[in-house]
């Protein structure tokens, strides 16, 4: 039994060893085959600079590493290829000289899982794609006279808080809530004609998926490695959340489909909302036969499509 358990040991260690030894090979070579890269700390095989990120403050710690290596500097976090960039010179080369080569956005779960394979136009990677996505939002969706048309919808919603605040004079009220329900208010107004009657459950799950994906997961630093996203929970979660939102989404199409389809048998023009404009664009059934979209894709602008009116109209009645 004993000599069972070493063998079982040793076969575990050797099959260990030669992990770590593959990767460390493939690592020599990913080095010597891009050698102006910019300098950077010590890195240990697998893991690459994430050690001397673990601190309790690792902005601090990028500075300090700035310090010694330079504005432009390259950091190996797990399997990702990280270019630190500290100075404004170099700022405007990335963002301005030379932004079509810097502009898309790295690819993680949480935007592959929740934007529905990264096509909305916040995650989207540069390409054809992302400039129709571009022409549809300056050209149909966030124009100044449709903006602009949303001001009555504003001023009734914010009335109505008012209103709603007063009459809980002398009660406790939570105001957080009660502003960013307003907000989404004004928002499913804007975007789908109409309040949203899954309202309260929508925010509860874009609140719970901003938490999820917003926070750090290992996962995201070893995408070739699937089994850490489901070890640490993320990818279960995301998933959930994903499906749960998806159904009201689903929800929101097939209604605006069913208006639209009473509207031609009525012979009676129904005003579009935004959730219409992107349904005349699903499948090139628009006059404009470049742009094509799948529901799910109108699905992921719906969703960023929120996200932007929401921060917008929380801006804007806030500074006014």
């Amino acid at each position: 039994m004993d000599f069972q358990i070493l063998n079982s040991s040793a076969l575990l260690s050797f099959f260990l060893f030669v992990i770590l030894a593959l990767k460390l090979v493939r690592s020599i070579k990913k080095s010597d085959s891009t050698p102006n890269i910019p300098p950077g700390p010590w890195k240990l095989p697998i893991l690459g600079n994430i050690p001397h990120l673990v601190t309790s403050a690792p902005h601090r710690k990028l500075r300090e590493l700035a310090k010694i290596y330079g504005p432009l500097m390259h950091l190996q976090l797990g399997e990702v290829f990280t270019i630190i960039v500290s100075s404004a010179e170099y700022a405007k080369e990335v963002m301005k000289t030379h932004d079509v080569i810097f502009s898309s956005r790295p690819r993680i779960l949480a935007s592959e899982i929740m934007s529905y394979g990264s096509t909305n136009i916040i995650f989207s990677p540069y390409g054809d794609y992302w400039r129709q996505l571009r022409k549809i939002c300056i050209l149909e969706l966030f124009t100044p006279k449709r903006i602009n048309s949303f001001r009555p919808i504003r001023e009734e919603e914010f009335t109505n808080l008012i209103n709603k605040i007063a009459s809980e004079k002398g009660s406790p009220i939570n105001l957080t809530r009660a502003i960013l329900s307003t907000i989404y208010t004004i928002t499913s107004r804007a975007a789908f004609g109409k309040k949203n009657e899954d309202q309260e459950e929508f925010i509860s799950l874009t609140e719970e998926a901003t938490a999820v994906a917003g926070g750090f997961d290992i996962g995201d630093l070893f995408p070739s490695a699937g089994w850490l996203q489901h070890l640490t929970g993320l990818r279960p979660k995301l998933e959930r959340l994903s499906l749960q939102m998806d159904k009201i989404l689903e929800n929101i199409i097939n209604e605006h489909k069913e208006v639209k389809s009473k509207a031609k048998e009525s012979q009676r023009d129904a005003e579009e909302d935004l959730v219409d404009v992107l349904l005349r664009l699903e499948d090139g059934n628009g006059n404009n036969q470049d742009i094509c979209l799948t529901k799910n894709n109108i699905k992921a602008i719906i969703l960023v499509t929120i996200i932007t009116f929401c921060q917008y109209f929380s801006e804007h009645n806030i500074a006014h």
